[in-house]
């Protein structure tokens, strides 16, 4: 059996061309003790695995050229030699762009799936990692209070839209900005936002106002820039800003100097809660938010969309597009089918 895998060839100047990704295949091993071989059939694609290739410090080190390129992936466990896990299992793994994965069954980045949560690919979306970083980023970070204004950046993403529809279960006023027409009337018609932002349109500063006449109370950040900027002004005393990331800075050519959004909301007097949060700090509550998601998108109370791209061979240029806003929704690769 052979596992094709993406290896990180080399470190990006601005946006990572196809230079920086090799397409390898190897021998997959015979397994151990203790450890089993995973068919994946999903690949998630993030915003985070962009500051990973960079050689800067963050909050976990960077990716070493020639290490796999990081990411999660879901799949299915062909054979086995654990008691922890049967063939058949449904899992999650945190290791790398890769077909095939052997992995031990005590690693910390491997979860078993429970399917009455939602499907195997939402395991990497709504109820997965990203629906897991919007919930702790606002409740445990924003502390929303019903009757207050949240504003999301990237609302129709696969944090952004969750942070939203969390928002209007908390029972707050929930403003999106999105870029284009087409994901302002999903986030506004189908996640039944309040009011949803185009900033492609040009006219932010103004439509944001217009849309917060309260202020805002709660910024969940997943862009920075621009958007950022806009939001600085309109943010009330005892405002709290869950810093997820901010994609709008990613291909900087020199990450180390750009505007992030410490330096915007740092400047203002007096200074919002602001704090950046990795969804690592509530490890041990993973499963607890995977099955509350789970319960109110089987409700309906929490709607989703997917991106799906085809082939690990087309990952690169998933990624780009992602990094650009292409997607509609939680990006993934199709690695292999679901039997």
């Amino acid at each position: 059996m052979r596992n094709n895998r993406v290896v990180f060839a080399k470190r990006p100047i601005g946006e990572p061309g196809d230079d920086c990704f090799r397409f390898e295949q190897v021998d997959v091993p015979e397994l151990a003790e203790g450890q089993i071989l995973i068919k994946v059939c999903w690949l998630s694609l993030d915003p985070y695995m962009r500051g990973r290739m960079n050689d800067v410090k963050s909050y976990t080190a960077p990716m070493e050229v020639g290490d796999v390129m990081i990411g999660e992936s879901a799949g299915i466990v062909i054979k086995s030699r654990s008691d922890k896990f049967a063939v058949g299992d449904r899992v999650t793994a945190h290791m790398g762009w890769q077909s095939i994965i052997v992995a031990n069954d005590n690693e910390p980045r491997l979860m078993k799936v429970d399917l009455n949560n939602g499907s195997l690919s939402a395991h990497l979306g709504v109820v997965g990692m990203p629906g897991r970083t919007a919930y702790f980023g606002l409740t445990e970070v924003g502390k929303p209070k019903a009757g207050e204004t949240l504003v999301v950046a990237a609302a129709s993403g696969a944090v952004g839209s969750v942070v939203g529809q969390l928002a209007k279960i908390k029972g707050l006023r929930v403003v999106g900005i999105a870029g284009g027409p087409k994901k302002c009337r999903y986030v506004k018609e189908e996640l039944h936002f309040d009011a949803c932002i185009d900033y492609k349109a040009g006219n932010l500063a103004a439509e944001l106002a217009a849309a917060c006449p309260d202020g805002i109370d709660v910024y969940f950040e997943n862009v920075g820039g621009e958007v950022s900027r806009a939001v600085a002004p309109l943010l009330n005393p005892g405002a709290r800003v869950p810093i997820c990331g901010y994609i709008s800075q990613y291909n900087s050519d020199d990450i180390s100097k750009a505007e992030t959004p410490f330096d915007i909301f740092g400047k203002l007097d007096p200074t919002p809660e602001h704090r950046f949060f990795v969804v690592t700090e509530w490890m041990d509550r993973w499963v607890e938010a995977t099955r509350l998601l789970g319960g109110w998108v089987g409700e309906g109370r929490i709607k989703f969309r997917e991106s799906i791209g085809e082939g690990l061979e087309n990952a690169p240029e998933y990624f780009r597009g992602m990094l650009k806003g292409k997607n509609f929704g939680k990006q993934l690769i199709k690695v292999a089918d679901e039997d």
